[in-house]
Protein backbone atom coordinates (compact mmCIF):
# COMPACT_ATOMS: atom_id res chain seq x y z
CA UNK A 1 0.00 0.00 0.00
CA UNK A 2 0.93 3.73 -0.28
CA UNK A 3 1.11 3.81 3.74
CA UNK A 4 4.03 1.29 3.48
CA UNK A 5 2.99 -1.34 1.29
CA UNK A 6 5.84 -2.70 0.85
CA UNK A 7 6.92 -6.51 1.35
CA UNK A 8 7.85 -6.41 5.05
CA UNK A 9 10.44 -8.37 3.95
CA UNK A 10 8.10 -9.31 0.97
CA UNK A 11 4.82 -9.26 2.43
CA UNK A 12 3.08 -5.21 2.48
CA UNK A 13 -0.48 -3.83 3.27
CA UNK A 14 -3.56 -4.08 0.95
CA UNK A 15 -5.28 -1.69 -1.53
CA UNK A 16 -8.75 -0.39 -2.18
CA UNK A 17 -10.81 0.55 -4.85
CA UNK A 18 -13.20 2.59 -6.54
CA UNK A 19 -16.27 1.01 -8.29
CA UNK A 20 -19.81 1.66 -9.25
CA UNK A 21 -22.68 -0.05 -6.81
CA UNK A 22 -25.90 1.94 -7.95
CA UNK A 23 -28.07 4.75 -5.85
CA UNK A 24 -26.08 6.40 -2.76
CA UNK A 25 -22.62 6.67 -3.93
CA UNK A 26 -20.54 8.78 -3.10
CA UNK A 27 -18.77 11.21 -4.76
CA UNK A 28 -15.26 11.64 -5.43
CA UNK A 29 -14.90 14.31 -2.98
CA UNK A 30 -16.94 12.48 0.05
CA UNK A 31 -15.81 13.35 3.12
CA UNK A 32 -15.55 11.00 6.11
CA UNK A 33 -18.17 12.81 7.93
CA UNK A 34 -20.56 11.92 5.72
CA UNK A 35 -20.18 8.46 4.87
CA UNK A 36 -19.31 7.44 8.42
CA UNK A 37 -21.99 4.61 8.39
CA UNK A 38 -21.18 2.97 5.30
CA UNK A 39 -19.42 -0.44 5.49
CA UNK A 40 -16.12 -0.53 7.37
CA UNK A 41 -13.22 -2.66 6.13
CA UNK A 42 -9.24 -3.12 6.30
CA UNK A 43 -6.70 -4.69 4.55
CA UNK A 44 -3.61 -6.80 5.85
CA UNK A 45 -0.38 -8.65 4.92
CA UNK A 46 2.09 -10.78 6.52
CA UNK A 47 3.13 -7.49 8.30
CA UNK A 48 -0.22 -8.10 10.60
CA UNK A 49 0.75 -11.94 10.56
CA UNK A 50 -1.58 -13.70 13.07
CA UNK A 51 -5.09 -11.56 12.87
CA UNK A 52 -7.91 -11.87 15.68
CA UNK A 53 -10.28 -11.96 13.48
CA UNK A 54 -13.57 -12.49 16.21
CA UNK A 55 -11.89 -9.62 17.51
CA UNK A 56 -12.01 -7.26 14.38
CA UNK A 57 -15.37 -8.18 13.39
CA UNK A 58 -17.10 -7.01 17.13
CA UNK A 59 -15.20 -4.27 16.40
CA UNK A 60 -16.82 -3.33 13.49
CA UNK A 61 -14.99 -5.35 9.94
CA UNK A 62 -17.31 -6.16 7.42
CA UNK A 63 -14.46 -6.84 4.43
CA UNK A 64 -10.87 -7.43 4.70
CA UNK A 65 -8.37 -7.54 1.21
CA UNK A 66 -5.40 -9.65 1.83
CA UNK A 67 -2.17 -10.04 0.47
CA UNK A 68 -1.95 -13.33 -1.42
CA UNK A 69 1.06 -12.19 -3.90
CA UNK A 70 3.79 -10.12 -5.28
CA UNK A 71 5.72 -10.41 -8.80
CA UNK A 72 5.82 -14.08 -9.90
CA UNK A 73 7.91 -15.48 -6.60
CA UNK A 74 6.30 -14.08 -3.60
CA UNK A 75 3.48 -15.31 -1.85
CA UNK A 76 2.28 -14.08 1.49
CA UNK A 77 3.07 -17.13 3.87
CA UNK A 78 0.07 -16.22 6.49
CA UNK A 79 -2.02 -15.23 3.35
CA UNK A 80 -4.32 -18.89 3.79
CA UNK A 81 -4.80 -18.33 7.45
CA UNK A 82 -5.70 -14.97 7.13
CA UNK A 83 -8.19 -15.38 4.29
CA UNK A 84 -9.63 -18.58 5.91
CA UNK A 85 -10.07 -16.85 9.00
CA UNK A 86 -11.41 -13.63 7.68
CA UNK A 87 -14.14 -15.79 5.95
CA UNK A 88 -14.64 -18.11 8.80
CA UNK A 89 -16.26 -15.07 11.26
CA UNK A 90 -18.52 -13.82 8.15
CA UNK A 91 -16.35 -11.28 6.80
CA UNK A 92 -16.67 -10.99 3.26
CA UNK A 93 -12.42 -11.50 2.13
CA UNK A 94 -10.84 -10.74 -1.10
CA UNK A 95 -7.21 -11.40 -2.42
CA UNK A 96 -4.88 -8.62 -3.62
CA UNK A 97 -1.86 -8.63 -5.53
CA UNK A 98 1.22 -6.10 -5.47
CA UNK A 99 1.83 -5.28 -8.74
CA UNK A 100 5.73 -5.35 -10.44
CA UNK A 101 6.03 -4.09 -13.77
CA UNK A 102 9.47 -4.24 -14.35
CA UNK A 103 9.81 -7.91 -13.79
CA UNK A 104 7.63 -10.05 -16.06
CA UNK A 105 4.53 -8.97 -17.89
CA UNK A 106 1.02 -8.59 -16.84
CA UNK A 107 -0.20 -11.41 -17.95
CA UNK A 108 2.21 -13.93 -16.55
CA UNK A 109 1.46 -11.78 -12.84
CA UNK A 110 -2.34 -11.96 -13.13
CA UNK A 111 -2.16 -15.98 -13.91
CA UNK A 112 0.36 -16.38 -11.06
CA UNK A 113 -1.64 -14.41 -8.74
CA UNK A 114 -4.94 -16.27 -9.62
CA UNK A 115 -3.26 -19.49 -8.83
CA UNK A 116 -2.16 -18.46 -5.54
CA UNK A 117 -5.50 -16.97 -3.92
CA UNK A 118 -6.33 -14.51 -6.46
CA UNK A 119 -9.48 -16.51 -7.75
CA UNK A 120 -12.89 -15.52 -7.41
CA UNK A 121 -16.37 -17.32 -6.31
CA UNK A 122 -19.95 -15.70 -6.80
CA UNK A 123 -21.02 -16.85 -3.39
CA UNK A 124 -21.62 -13.37 -2.00
CA UNK A 125 -18.66 -13.59 0.38
CA UNK A 126 -15.26 -13.62 -1.96
CA UNK A 127 -14.58 -9.91 -2.92
CA UNK A 128 -13.24 -9.50 -6.61
CA UNK A 129 -9.43 -10.11 -6.74
CA UNK A 130 -7.09 -6.29 -6.86
CA UNK A 131 -4.59 -5.24 -8.13
CA UNK A 132 -2.15 -2.98 -5.99
CA UNK A 133 -0.17 -0.61 -7.99
CA UNK A 134 1.89 2.02 -6.69
CA UNK A 135 5.36 3.60 -6.23
CA UNK A 136 8.06 1.51 -6.76
CA UNK A 137 9.05 0.62 -3.16
CA UNK A 138 12.58 -0.79 -3.93
CA UNK A 139 13.91 1.97 -5.45
CA UNK A 140 13.27 5.29 -5.63
CA UNK A 141 15.05 6.27 -8.76
CA UNK A 142 12.57 4.57 -10.45
CA UNK A 143 9.08 4.96 -9.13
CA UNK A 144 7.47 4.13 -11.86
CA UNK A 145 9.74 1.10 -12.86
CA UNK A 146 10.70 2.39 -15.40
CA UNK A 147 8.13 1.72 -17.31
CA UNK A 148 6.68 4.33 -19.47
CA UNK A 149 3.38 5.96 -19.27
CA UNK A 150 2.17 4.47 -22.74
CA UNK A 151 3.67 0.94 -21.30
CA UNK A 152 2.54 0.83 -17.73
CA UNK A 153 -1.27 1.49 -19.02
CA UNK A 154 -0.78 -1.96 -21.40
CA UNK A 155 0.52 -3.65 -18.52
CA UNK A 156 -2.10 -3.09 -16.14
CA UNK A 157 -4.80 -3.70 -18.97
CA UNK A 158 -3.43 -7.14 -19.45
CA UNK A 159 -3.59 -7.76 -15.83
CA UNK A 160 -6.43 -6.80 -15.99
CA UNK A 161 -7.53 -8.73 -19.06
CA UNK A 162 -6.31 -12.09 -17.69
CA UNK A 163 -7.72 -11.55 -14.05
CA UNK A 164 -10.92 -11.44 -16.01
CA UNK A 165 -10.30 -14.39 -18.30
CA UNK A 166 -9.08 -16.40 -15.90
CA UNK A 167 -11.83 -15.36 -12.86
CA UNK A 168 -14.44 -13.97 -14.29
CA UNK A 169 -14.28 -10.54 -12.96
CA UNK A 170 -11.96 -7.77 -13.68
CA UNK A 171 -9.70 -6.69 -10.61
CA UNK A 172 -10.46 -3.78 -8.28
CA UNK A 173 -7.43 -1.21 -9.29
CA UNK A 174 -5.64 0.27 -6.07
CA UNK A 175 -3.73 3.32 -6.21
CA UNK A 176 -3.48 7.00 -5.59
CA UNK A 177 -4.05 9.75 -7.20
CA UNK A 178 -0.70 11.05 -7.68
CA UNK A 179 0.60 7.45 -8.97
CA UNK A 180 -1.75 7.23 -11.46
CA UNK A 181 -1.11 11.10 -12.98
CA UNK A 182 2.92 10.45 -12.37
CA UNK A 183 2.97 6.61 -13.95
CA UNK A 184 0.07 6.45 -16.33
CA UNK A 185 -0.31 10.18 -17.47
CA UNK A 186 -3.77 10.24 -15.87
CA UNK A 187 -5.03 7.39 -18.17
CA UNK A 188 -8.72 7.10 -18.75
CA UNK A 189 -8.77 3.81 -19.99
CA UNK A 190 -9.68 1.53 -17.21
CA UNK A 191 -12.65 3.09 -15.74
CA UNK A 192 -14.28 0.15 -15.93
CA UNK A 193 -12.44 -1.63 -13.21
CA UNK A 194 -13.62 -0.38 -9.85
CA UNK A 195 -11.44 1.89 -8.07
CA UNK A 196 -9.61 1.61 -4.56
CA UNK A 197 -8.65 5.17 -3.75
CA UNK A 198 -5.60 5.65 -1.22
CA UNK A 199 -6.51 8.90 0.17
CA UNK A 200 -5.47 9.50 3.62
CA UNK A 201 -7.24 12.47 5.36
CA UNK A 202 -11.12 13.35 5.67
CA UNK A 203 -12.31 13.48 1.63
CA UNK A 204 -11.73 10.30 -0.95
CA UNK A 205 -11.08 12.73 -3.93
CA UNK A 206 -10.51 14.12 -6.04
CA UNK A 207 -9.93 10.95 -8.23
CA UNK A 208 -8.09 9.97 -10.73
CA UNK A 209 -8.60 8.43 -14.43
CA UNK A 210 -11.97 9.79 -15.19
CA UNK A 211 -13.34 7.76 -12.47
CA UNK A 212 -16.41 9.48 -11.40
CA UNK A 213 -16.47 7.49 -8.46
CA UNK A 214 -14.90 5.33 -5.76
CA UNK A 215 -15.76 2.09 -4.69
CA UNK A 216 -13.48 1.34 -1.84
CA UNK A 217 -11.94 4.39 0.27
CA UNK A 218 -8.05 3.48 2.24
CA UNK A 219 -8.74 6.58 4.64
CA UNK A 220 -6.08 5.62 7.15
CA UNK A 221 -3.41 3.87 8.21
CA UNK A 222 -4.25 2.79 11.79
CA UNK A 223 -7.61 2.83 13.01
CA UNK A 224 -9.60 0.08 15.05
CA UNK A 225 -8.93 -2.55 12.87
CA UNK A 226 -5.30 -4.41 11.79
CA UNK A 227 -3.85 -2.78 8.85
CA UNK A 228 -5.32 0.23 6.73
CA UNK A 229 -8.82 1.29 7.34
CA UNK A 230 -11.16 1.32 4.22
CA UNK A 231 -14.86 1.76 3.89
CA UNK A 232 -16.81 0.65 0.87
CA UNK A 233 -19.33 2.93 -0.57
CA UNK A 234 -22.78 1.45 -0.70
CA UNK A 235 -24.41 -0.49 1.72
CA UNK A 236 -24.14 -3.57 3.36
CA UNK A 237 -26.48 -4.96 1.26
CA UNK A 238 -24.61 -3.58 -2.06
CA UNK A 239 -21.71 -4.97 -0.78
CA UNK A 240 -23.25 -8.36 -0.76
CA UNK A 241 -24.54 -7.88 -4.13
CA UNK A 242 -21.00 -6.49 -5.20
CA UNK A 243 -19.32 -10.11 -3.83
CA UNK A 244 -21.94 -11.87 -5.75
CA UNK A 245 -20.64 -10.25 -8.98
CA UNK A 246 -23.68 -7.37 -9.27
Amino acid sequence: MTYSRARMGVGGLVALAVVAVGPGQQGAAASASGVVKLPRGHDVSSHQKTVNWSKARAKGARFVYVKATESTTYRNPYFTAQYGGAGGVGILRGAYHFARPNTSSGARQAAYFVRNGGAWKADGRTLPPALDIEYNPYDAKHRCYGVGKKRMVRWIKAFSAEVDRLTGRPPVIYTTVNWWKTCTGNSRALTANPLWIAQPGSKAGPLPGGWPYWTFWQHATKGALPGDQNLFNGSAAQLTKFARGG
